[in-house]
């Protein structure tokens, strides 16, 4: 039995990074991750830096690696307006210890900005998670 699909897309400023029906997505949500499939309830949520996973039809899937943006979700709809976003298989690990490098600095020049070091440690977190 086929599940119902919505279509799903990924943008960021340079370029379109996935557009097509999907069957679920998850989402790394400012509150938490939180699972979209067709139908699902209107929600606008900011992005917390983390991997969407897409499941395709078929079981194709694919993960994607953002650090922060916005999700708007409706019942035939998922979009997500990523800062910066790459597909997960596309990062080596040269290019990730890059990342968590930058990451490093931010988290250093934070000073008393508590929210943005938890930006630089959640995405240090979930950059290591990927090695």
């Amino acid at each position: 039995m086929s599940q119902e699909t919505f279509t799903f897309e990924l943008v960021s400023p340079e370029r379109l990074l996935a557009s097509g029906q999907a069957e679920s997505v998850v989402v790394p949500g400012a509150d938490g991750d939180f699972m979209v499939f067709s139908n699902h309830a209107p929600v606008v949520s900011t992005l917390r830096p983390g991997v969407i996973d897409v499941v395709f039809p078929e079981q194709k899937s694919a993960r994607y690696f953002v650090k922060a943006g916005l999700v708007e979700v409706n019942g035939s709809r998922c979009t997500v307006l990523a800062q910066d976003a790459e597909d997960v298989k596309d990062l080596d690990s040269d290019r990730i210890t890059e990342e968590i490098s930058q990451a490093e600095r931010l988290l250093a020049n934070a000073g008393d900005d508590h929210d943005a070091r938890a930006l630089a440690e959640r995405t240090i977190s979930q950059l290591k998670s990927l090695v």
